[in-house]
């Protein structure tokens, strides 16, 4: 696994923690797509990733989450992840592009709930 993907998903967990606005702009490039669905229309740019954020956090101290690259080239990265709640787990396969600077130009995710079976 890269530097690059260790410390952006050190980062990204720093971010989720904290729902500090600096901590979540730091993550993306100024004009970059967080996806929060791979099929519906992102969020584009910090400001708009940044609110879509804040209107979606999760309280710090409320999830545990792992995760491990499953692809990694110059221009991708897959990760798949688990996030687990209180009463509630998730699988989660996201998708991530960053630039020279270590920033995403492009976040997806897929999470899909635990509890139900797909196509449900």
């Amino acid at each position: 696994m890269s530097e690059a993907i260790e410390e952006w998903m050190s980062a990204y967990r720093r971010a989720w923690e904290s729902n500090d606005e600096s901590d979540i702009a730091a993550l993306f490039a100024d004009d970059a797509a967080y996806y929060n669905e791979p099929f519906i229309e992102p969020a584009r740019g910090r400001a708009a990733i940044i609110a879509n954020w804040l209107e979606r956090a999760d309280p710090a101290g409320s999830t545990t989450f792992t995760w491990t690259p499953l692809v990694e080239t110059d221009d991708v990265a897959i990760i798949q992840g688990e996030t687990i709640y209180p009463n509630e787990r998730y699988s989660n396969l996201w998708v991530i592009r960053l630039d020279a600077a270590g920033r995403a130009t492009e976040f997806t995710e897929w999470w899909m709930d635990q509890a139900k079976a797909s196509g449900a």
